[in-house]
């Protein structure tokens, strides 16, 4: 079967707005149009000549349901261009654009919008069961006596809130929530406080330093509000934070003996990130630029209490699948989900040990060049808004290879569940 290659001619992303404590400004559709929308703009066709519109979305609000086909009707795709989305934690968005790229390689389609969207701060806070319970039964009440028998039965303990953030970010298998998988990982490794905190320092700081050099104006779009505000910088990015401030923090996920804090942990983030994927013969038809090539994808299931090893593992196979080694590679974007999480990938991809008896390997793959692994920041400083991180890594990656000349890089993140994606990409120097 002959495979058609596929190219990222274009794509945008919104700031990543940090969680407040209260419901943000945009919905995750909202988000998802205010990305899509300038993408779709500097396009020499009409949005309706789309064959497909795919979109990453884990905790959509319920008048969102396929949230992709609410983006793509806003957008303008029109009735006539199908549009699904799909969910698979925190790769959601790096699930669409390898759905996109598939549809595309095999030649069922010729132009897909991708991405993922995310509105965190809305997820949405339920009654408990019993208040559940107690609402149904007061319902069911045919009649006055019943209804005042029913509300005899009500307790206050019903009024308890179910935050379905925190359940999400929880696994139900091993019941661990995500925070304590990455203490789980620091503990394997021996990775202490003092490495974390310095790794979340770095994060700020480069990514300070990109938005500084005028690297991130090329991928972010500038949003705006109903109430005149207008955003052009992750705004969870702490330029002011530095080694003592980090130390201040008290652990969050195991508040006894626990490393990881709020400081070295990703942050809960609304964004939205899209691509427009196209075939060669698209890109020959319609003269389109092409920020880079897309040359394949891996998955790989991890032990859910590990989750955070999932690239060490995806990575691994996208490497043996495709031919080539960790020096091949000049820029890896691996998504920040805690520091801990970073630095253990890099400690198993350099352990012998673990190449034998966890990758079947003769020997290990190697850590990455750490000035070559998130060398503009992650998820640290400018937030993990899970169904957009995946498409953020492919978007951010593709520009910065260009702009250092070119080159195969690799977006890869841990999956929530014991999972793990990897994405290989190719890019030209010089500007799009």
């Amino acid at each position: 079967m002959s495979i058609n290659k596929v190219y990222v001619v274009d794509g945008a992303r919104t700031p990543f707005l940090k969680a407040r404590g209260e419901p943000g400004a945009f919905s995750a559709a909202d988000l998802a149009v205010a990305a899509g929308r300038p993408v779709l703009a500097r396009m020499p066709f009409a949005p309706t000549e789309l064959d497909e519109v795919i979109v990453g979305c884990v905790i959509p609000a319920p008048d969102e349901a396929n949230i992709a086909r609410i983006i793509s009707l806003r957008l303008g795709c029109g009735k006539q261009v199908p549009a699904h989305t799909v969910q698979r934690n925190c790769a959601s968005g790096l699930q669409a654009v390898a759905g996109a790229y598939e549809r595309i390689a095999l030649g069922q389609a010729q132009l897909v919008l991708a991405g993922g969207t995310e509105a965190m701060s809305r997820a949405p806070i339920q009654w408990n069961a019993a208040m559940a319970r107690w609402l149904a039964s007061l319902l069911r009440a045919r009649n006055a006596f019943a209804r005042v028998r029913a509300v005899a039965r009500f307790r206050t303990s019903y009024l308890k809130p179910v935050y379905s953030l925190l359940l999400g970010l929880t696994d139900p298998v091993v019941k661990l929530s995500m925070g304590q998988t990455a203490e789980v990982l620091a503990h394997r490794f021996a990775i202490d406080r003092k490495q974390q905190d310095a790794y979340a320092l770095q994060s700020h700081r480069r990514l300070a330093a990109a938005f500084d050099g005028g690297h991130m104006q090329e991928e972010i779009e500038t949003l705006y509000d109903t109430r005149g505000n207008f955003y052009t910088e992750d705004n969870g990015l702490r330029r002011d934070t530095d080694t003592e401030q980090l130390a201040k923090l008290k652990p969050v996920f195991d508040r006894k003996y626990g490393q990881v804090t709020s400081g070295n942990s990703s942050q809960i983030t609304d964004g939205a990130a899209m691509l427009m994927l196209a075939s060669e013969e698209a890109v020959a038809r319609l003269r389109l630029p092409v920020l880079g090539e897309l040359l394949g994808h891996a998955w790989a299931g991890v032990d859910p209490s590990q989750m955070g090893l999932g690239p060490v593992h995806a990575v691994s196979k996208l490497f043996s699948r495709l031919k080539v080694k960790m020096s091949d590679i000049k820029h890896m974007e691996l998504n920040e989900a805690f520091a801990a999480q970073v630095l253990a990938c890099q400690a198993a991809w350099d352990s012998p040990d673990y190449a034998r008896e966890e990758l079947g390997l003769a020997e290990p793959l190697g850590r990455m060049d750490p000035d070559r692994l998130n060398p503009e920041g992650g998820a640290i400083a400018c937030g993990h808004p899970v169904g957009a991180s995946g498409a953020r890594l492919v978007l951010h990656l593709l520009h910065a290879l260009r702009r250092k000349g070119g080159g195969k890089g690799v977006a890869t993140l841990c999956i929530g569940g014991g999972q793990g994606g990897a994405m290989l990409v190719r890019a030209k120097g010089g500007a799009a």
